[in-house]
């Protein structure tokens, strides 16, 4: 079933135009990984894509977005905030719900961030605050999961770690990621980026890291391959 059609579109910022004449289908069910250097138009795809999916879709950005002065807990929980009335997430703020305490502690704890629910953003690793944004992207239960490089702040043993736990609730998947190996074992298509538009767009099943590496001309071979080793 189709998810999304984009049919020779023009995807930019305001007049500057970054991927022209784009024609790309999303299928519901699929497992898509965006590659391309920084740069090839692969947040510009996702924020397109975002904002035709409106709330069908979570979203985990690529600057975490998460309130450093806030809590873990508080973090997580602004992931429904539209849900709840004003003077519902107003209490919260200074007395957190017993239900919502609850389903987040359990939701953090899968993530490996346990006994963290009450310490401020700005407290934590970089790698933590990765898990934190990937936590309130997970509390928005939503059918369609969008990640720009979500799984850039930790080592590759977490990112495959937090791809099983993204995918386990999340039926279709469109990642921006830079980790050529997570990409072939874990997603259905690549859609690769470069110079401006889509050079490769292909079932995992027929390609290979030599074929992803192209997409990067700039790095040694299999560069990408274990990914960024980040603090955790």
């Amino acid at each position: 079933m189709s998810l999304l059609a984009l049919d020779r579109v023009d995807l930019g910022h305001g007049t500057q135009v970054v991927l022209p004449d784009l024609s790309l289908t999303f299928e519901a069910g699929e497992r898509v990984a965006l590659l391309g250097q920084s740069g090839a138009g692969k947040s510009t795809l996702l924020a397109e894509i975002r904002r035709r999916l409106d709330h069908a879709a979570a979203w985990c950005p690529q600057g975490h977005g998460l309130v450093p002065l806030l809590s873990v807990y508080h973090n997580v929980y602004m992931g429904r905030l539209e849900r709840h009335r004003a003077l519902t997430n107003l209490i919260n703020l200074l007395k957190p719900r017993r239900d919502a305490w609850k389903e987040i502690e359990q939701l953090v704890g899968e993530l490996g961030l346990e006994g963290l629910l009450r310490r401020p953003v700005e407290q934590l690793s970089g790698g933590q605050r990765q898990r934190v944004a990937i936590a309130r992207a997970l509390y928005q239960q939503r059918s369609v999961f969008l990640g720009d490089e979500p799984l850039a702040s930790v080592d590759p043993h977490q990112a495959r770690r937090l791809l099983e736990c993204i995918q386990a609730r999340h039926p279709t998947c469109i990642i921006a990621l830079h980790q050529h190996r997570l990409a072939l074992d874990h997603f259905d298509r690549v859609i690769g980026l470069r110079d401006a538009q889509v050079v490769l767009d292909a079932p995992t099943r027929e390609l290979t890291l030599a074929s992803l590496d192209a997409l990067y001309p700039d790095a040694g071979p299999s560069h990408h391959d274990a990914g960024v080793a980040a603090s955790t």
